[in-house]
Formats: structure tokens, sequence, C-alpha cells
């Protein structure tokens, strides 16, 4: 059974249904950029140790909603929202949720790799070191098990002290996944994590994201269908600002309810 389509909103029905917790709660939230409506009534529910992801043509608000969950939209002076976004049951467009707490529990991957100008040692180390450790034993390990999460301890530990520009694209956004691990977040949003890799580097990013949702809840933006229905548990398919339909992955992609979305994955437009 897969969704019920309302003009302005998705409403799950049994196919959703789940004992899982909801870590992202959106309700009734609209975007705008100056007089520009990017994101019109978004209700979407996102849940724990699964990954998500958003699919949609380009400028349909996939990366807005993202940078929506983690506050970076509000970086752009023109941007104003309304209605309620809730993280582990808090609002978290309530201006007495510092955004930095937030960023601490939800950490961001982005489209193109983009490790500090510092060895690969430090680029790990930066966030511990920003939220106050300092003893260089506990760095050493914070470090350690993060470039293993990231499944490249054994491709750079004797390089540490190297220059983290000097590894390959793929080698880099590992270290960058690495570098977002290293603050113990909660929830992990990647925006086109892979979009600027070779295939193989791209394989190694998917590999990894099967691995990490373990123990990580992921929300990834993704152009790349294919890679949508390999890796994720839920997808939803954004167009004009609005979530169109919203269910779990192999629904959407071999029975979707609405025939926007059937249209889009096969390629009659987008």
């Amino acid at each position: 059974m897969s969704l019920s389509i309302a003009k302005d909103s998705v409403i799950p029905t049994e196919s959703l249904h789940t004992d899982k917790k909801i870590v992202f709660d959106t309700k009734d939230l609209n975007l705008w950029y100056g007089d520009t409506h990017a994101l019109k009534d978004i209700n979407l529910s996102v849940y724990e140790k699964e990954v998500t992801a958003i699919i949609g043509p380009s400028g349909c608000g996939k990366s807005t909603y993202l940078k929506t969950l983690n506050r970076m939209v509000e970086l752009v002076p023109t941007v104003s929202t309304s209605g309620v976004i809730t993280y582990n049951d808090r609002e978290i467009l309530n201006k007495n949720f510092k955004a930095e707490e937030l960023r601490t529990n939800v950490g961001m991957v982005f489209q193109k790799p983009n490790p500090f100008p510092k060895s690969i040692y430090d680029n790990i180390a930066y966030g511990p070191k920003i939220h106050g450790i300092r003893n260089k034993k506990v760095l050493d390990e914070i470090v350690e098990k993060s470039l293993r999460g990231a499944y490249i301890w054994d491709e750079v530990k004797d390089r540490l002290k190297e220059n983290a520009y000097g590894l390959s694209g793929g080698q880099q956004q590992r270290i960058c996944i690495a570098r977002t691990l290293a603050i113990e977040p909660d929830v992990i949003l990647m925006d086109e994590p892979t979009s600027a890799l070779d295939p193989k580097s791209t394989h190694k990013i998917e590999d990894l994201i099967q691995e990490l949702k373990q123990d990580y809840s992921i929300i990834i933006v993704t152009h790349n269908m294919q890679q949508a229905a390999r890796i994720s548990d839920r997808t939803a398919f954004f167009l004009n600002g609005e979530v169109i339909e919203y269910d779990k992955t192999d629904t959407i992609f071999t029975n979707p309810s609405d025939q926007r979305t059937e249209d889009y994955i096969s390629g009659r437009f987008g």
C-alpha cells in the first residue's frame, strides 16, 4: 500500500508505518528566499538508522531542505520560514536552540570534497579541539576511530602528517566524512556526496554509507536515481518546492502513486 497524495502535502499510509524512532519531523514547512517561495508545505518524517534519499530535478528545493535541517540556510540573509521542524522532539527553528548545538549533532558532507588545508590528522582533530579536547592521547584515539569509521585508516595511517590536499578526490571525501564522525553526530546530511567522484570512488562511498547507517541516520540528496535505489531505505521526490511522494524506496521505484513521480523516474523530465 503506498501513499495518498493531497494537494499540498504527503500523507503516509501503511507502507511508512514503522516502530523506528523519528529523528526529524517536518510539519507544514514553508521557506522563502525574499519573495521566492522555495519550499511549500513540506511534511516529512526521517527515521533513525536509515538512509533517506531526496531526489528531484535541479532547483526543486532538495538542497534547501537539507540545509534547513542544520539551519545552514539561515546564512542567507533573505531567508524566512514558517512551520515546524523537530529534531529528537526539540523545535530546531526556535532561536533558543543554538545552531552550534544542532550542527554538533547533525553533521554535513558537501558535494565537493572540502578538506581543510591542513594535515590529515588536523582535519579530523579540528572538531574535537573546537569542543575543548586537548589531550593528545584522546585526540589520537578519536582520529584513528574516525578514520576507521570512514574506512580510510589503512590508506592514510602512515600519512597523517601530510596535507589532505595530497589525497585523491574519493579519499578527500572520506576524510570529510571522518571529520564529521569525529564530533560524534547523530545524523549525517549528505548533499550530492559523490557527484564529483569517479565510479570507483562512488562505489566506496556508497558502501561506506551502508555501513554508517548501522550507527547513524543519513539523509542524502542525489541526482543519481540509481544511487538512491541502491542505498536508501526511503525516498522523497521533490518537485517545484513540494514533496510529491515519500515512501519506501522499493515502492517509489516500482509502484509510485503519483504520475509525476513515475515520469521523473522513467526519464520523461528532469
